[in-house]
């Protein structure tokens, strides 16, 4: 397979085997050629190389290189072992070496995360979110809280008594466009098993929180931004990443106006939050 794709305003070339299906997700952000700004190659292994350069970060599920410059890393999964070696071998070329079960790559979360896509992004200032990306009246809202939280529930609940549509149930790529901030389809969906790859101007974002009564207040930007900043892929070992994401953020909360709710299950959480927003759709 030698295929293009974009997603929001990144163009790249994806070489790998033919035999290989990548998620149906991820196929959806393919395009007609283009002028790729960055090529991935993609090969599979028995074993993993190890990445270049020094250890610089270490989690669970990543061990993270660095080399004059340029990235490597090797990607697992929580408490398991490492299936993939990431390297960057140039400012416009990474090469990815997968030694799982080939047909895991048809799993998102499993395939995105070899691309290392925020890296690509961030300097197009492009932000990640977990979030429920639901369109209303032509503009994004946005839920946006840590897994298990309800934002495939506030989605669904919008769905079913506001007329919206779930756009993404789990990521959205935020960018600052002709004076306007948009939320963009990503490729990976989450529990929902909603994707699509189409973009909205953002009229508000909602940080959700379980609570026994429905009660919403806007956030100022200082207390979004704290509230935000943990729900965004921010590379913590990587200074001028985190720099450059805290900017957006700043950014984002002083143009974007952004809500907490505290909100139950039922279709009087809609109607709280709709009164709240309603002057943003």
């Amino acid at each position: 397979m030698n295929s293009f794709f974009q997603i929001g305003d990144f163009c790249f070339r994806l070489v790998c085997p033919d035999r290989l299906r990548l998620p149906l997700n991820f196929m959806q952000f393919a395009v007609e050629g283009g002028e790729a700004e960055y090529r991935y190659t993609l090969r599979l292994a028995e074993q993993l190389p190890q990445p270049q350069g020094a250890l610089i970060a270490e989690r669970a599920d990543m061990k993270v290189f660095s080399a004059g410059g340029l990235e490597g890393r090797l990607i697992g999964i929580r408490g398991g072992e490492f299936y993939a070696c990431y390297q960057e071998r140039s400012e416009t070329e990474a090469e990815i070496v997968y030694a799982g079960a080939p047909d895991r790559l048809e799993i998102d979360p499993i395939f995105s995360s070899l691309l290392a896509l925020e890296r690509r992004l961030l300097p197009r200032d492009g932000l990640i979110l977990h979030c429920a990306y639901v369109r209303f009246r032509g503009k994004a809202l946005l839920f946006s809280a840590p897994s298990e939280t309800g934002k495939t529930t506030q989605a669904m609940l919008w769905e079913q008594y506001r007329g919206a549509e779930t756009v993404n149930g789990d990521r959205a790529l935020l960018q600052p466009t002709e004076g306007q901030w948009l939320a963009r389809g990503w490729p990976v969906c989450g529990s929902s098993g909603v994707c699509r790859r189409e973009d909205d101007p953002i009229g508000a974002l909602v940080m959700l929180s379980q609570g026994r009564e429905n009660q919403v207040e806007r956030l100022s930007p200082a207390k979004a931004f704290a509230r935000l900043y943990s729900q965004i892929t921010v590379n913590s070992w990587d200074g001028p990443s985190c720099k450059r994401a805290m900017d957006l953020i700043e950014m984002l909360t002083g143009s974007v106006p952004v809500f907490h709710l505290r909100c139950t299950i039922a279709e009087e959480a809609v109607q709280c939050l709709e009164n709240a927003i309603s002057d943003f759709f």
